[in-house]
């Protein structure tokens, strides 16, 4: 079980009074466990700064025009993966089911593939199935760090060192046509409108097509964020 991914969990929550007050906590054990190659850790510890010192309506303001209102930095894992096809409901129900096998239940409001849950869960693993299981996002994870990069943004640091985290580099391939996908523009609103109506996500243990649904073997019942489709057609 590592701190580290809870620690960073909490820096990419969305910013409140609280995640103000553990930002320097979290930084400082993110330091503590030295899982994070050092040369991320000032960043990481640059980004608590912003975090505990700003604005809080500034830092809510940003947030929600980065992470929410562009499709293309969403931190919802299977959004990159499957769009908002049934295949995604489905790998969220095996997701699901995986985080109740190991005592993880989560309330009504959150989806198993929010990347904050998805670390929360990976805190409570054994240190190598929880690098496993990151391996799986690693090129997801690569991808937005990339363009948070770009973006100068200093939640870059986090992804780049959960890329770090995992136990395998990202699939060239798969980051490659990531890459490719055009971004989005948040300050454009009616192509954001555009891009958001489409139909809803349903998932839920009782899925008969949930792949793994039921099973306990953590490398067997993760849904597989492997390689995003795309990807694979472009192989």
């Amino acid at each position: 079980m590592a701190l580290t991914y809870k620690a960073l969990a909490v820096l990419l929550r969305y910013p409140d009074r609280d995640v103000q007050q553990l930002a320097p906590d979290a930084a400082a054990a993110v330091a503590a466990e030295a899982l994070v190659p050092q040369a991320l850790l000032r960043a990481i510890g640059a980004l608590a700064d912003y975090l505990g010192s700003g604005d809080l309506m500034d830092l809510q303001e940003r947030y929600v025009a980065l992470f929410d209102r562009t499709r293309s930095l969403s931190l919802n894992l299977y959004e990159h993966v499957h769009g908002e096809s049934r295949d995604r409901g489905q790998a969220m129900a095996a997701l699901l089911e995986l985080y109740r096998s190991r005592g993880l239940d989560l309330t009504a409001n959150e989806l198993p593939d929010h990347l904050p849950v998805f670390l929360e869960f990976l805190s409570i693993l054994p240190a190598a199935d929880a690098a496993s299981l990151l391996a799986e996002a690693s090129y997801v994870l690569a991808a937005l760090a990339d363009r948070l990069k770009r973006n100068d943004s200093p939640y870059a640091a986090l992804f780049e060192a959960l890329v770090a985290l995992a136990d395998d580099a990202p699939d060239e391939k798969a980051l490659k046509a990531l890459l490719e996908e055009a971004a989005d523009d948040p300050s454009d609103l009616k192509a954001l409108d555009r891009i958001w109506a489409e139909s809803a996500v349903t998932f839920g243990p009782a899925d008969a097509q949930c792949p793994g649904a039921g099973t306990q073997d953590t490398k067997t019942n993760t849904s597989r964020l492997g390689r995003s489709p795309r990807a694979s057609a472009a192989a």
